[in-house]
């Protein structure tokens, strides 16, 4: 029952609020700025710069480069279109796949 006393008691007098004022809200968001820091530069600064690096090499990407799918399918590129690719992957074997879905160029 004391505490809860203690608790009703009147603020400290002096003029500052008894939570420490601003500089206490700058405390709180310290950890959270580190935090995003931390984030930024092991999640999604190396993510942005992979994507950055995989859309070089569709661009890059001409005809009679041998190329591996995300999906593991070896071939190499018959015909190319903006958002397509056709691949040999056995003579006279032609598939057509989504650009996005080329992962690698397989150099000879």
């Amino acid at each position: 029952m004391l505490g809860l006393a203690f608790a009703m008691a009147a603020p400290a007098q002096g003029g500052a609020p008894a939570g420490g004022g601003m500089m206490a809200q700058f405390q709180g968001l310290i950890p959270l700025v580190f935090m995003f820091a931390i984030f930024y530069f092991l999640l999604i600064r190396p993510q942005q710069k992979k994507a950055k690096e995989h859309r070089a090499l569709l661009e890059a990407l001409k005809k009679g480069d041998q190329v591996v799918t995300a999906g593991g399918m070896h071939g190499k590129v018959t015909a190319l279109d903006d958002q397509v690719v056709t691949l040999e992957i056995a003579p006279g074997v032609n598939v057509r796949i989504n650009k996005g879905y080329i992962a690698s160029v397989k150099q000879d």
